[in-house]
């Protein structure tokens, strides 16, 4: 619930240049990446941005192609809202946060071609399923930013089992998964006529508007929007520059949790 005291703390701070946790305006909170700590998961890994932490599983699994796309494997995201993370959060089927986070981490994958989904095909009416698993662990704001960065980790580090006499073996001397790029996002937030990056858990119960920006080395891959409020079109370009300006260290920050 909000409570009015914080709100109005949140946007005297914002009218003088300054975030209650002392960050700039476009400053991500400190970021950590740690991957394969789900041993049984092809893939995995676990993300903190500040206080929030989410942790992204790869399970792959023969299956059925689209009826569309009979040669291409098929992606499947998902995501769940613990109740330990947070006292807003409920015991349940998926609640409609849950849903748009996954979409948002889905479309971003997908839009960036992060998997080589023609090469999960196996054989006529056979191909790998590639699923990616989300939990939030805690909440504390930018939840779609640390997903994004679990499920692109746990991707780029998953080992692809073996198709063998009609049989998934997951042991031995595996590759990786085919992957071909890298795609991260970057959240911004409105409020009290100020644009900021990462918005924490208590700026989110406060902000007018909120769109994340999945980028690649060059290019926007997918947008999305939130909330009543809107972004002027200029607001939007410069929020677009930002976004790929901090690829670039989100895309590291990647490369060296899965050695390259």
């Amino acid at each position: 619930m909000k409570t009015t005291i914080t709100g109005e703390y949140i946007k005297e701070m914002l009218s003088k240049g300054l975030r209650e946790d002392g960050r700039k305006f476009f400053d991500y909170r400190p970021i950590s990446i740690i991957k394969g700590n789900l041993p049984q998961a092809e893939g995995s890994a676990e993300v903190n941005i500040g206080n929030t932490k989410v942790i992204a599983g790869v399970k792959i699994s023969a299956g059925s192609p689209m009826p569309d796309k009979p040669d291409e494997g098929n992606l499947i995201t998902g995501a769940e809202l613990l109740p330990l993370a947070s006292e807003e959060f409920d015991i349940g089927p998926p609640s409609p946060e849950a849903i748009e986070l996954a979409r948002v981490v889905d479309r971003g994958i997908r839009a960036a071609g992060v998997i080589d989904l023609k090469k999960l095909f196996i054989e006529e009416e056979k191909v790998w399923d590639t699923f990616v698993d989300i939990y939030v662990l805690n909440y504390d704001g930018n939840l779609f930013d640390a997903s994004t960065l679990a499920a692109t980790t746990a991707l780029l580090s998953a080992r692809m089992p073996r198709y063998e006499n009609e049989e998934v073996i997951r042991e031995g001397n595996l590759g990786k998964l085919p992957t071909a790029n890298i795609v991260t996002s970057s959240t911004f937030a409105t409020m009290a006529n100020k644009l900021i990056l990462d918005p924490s858990g208590n700026e989110e119960l406060f902000m007018d508007a909120r769109i994340t920006i999945a980028t690649d080395e060059s290019n926007v891959r997918a947008m999305q929007k939130g909330l009543s409020g809107g972004f002027a079109a200029n607001e939007v370009e410069q929020l677009i520059d930002l976004a790929l300006e901090k690829s670039k260290n989100l895309r590291q920050e990647i490369k060296k949790t899965i050695g390259e």
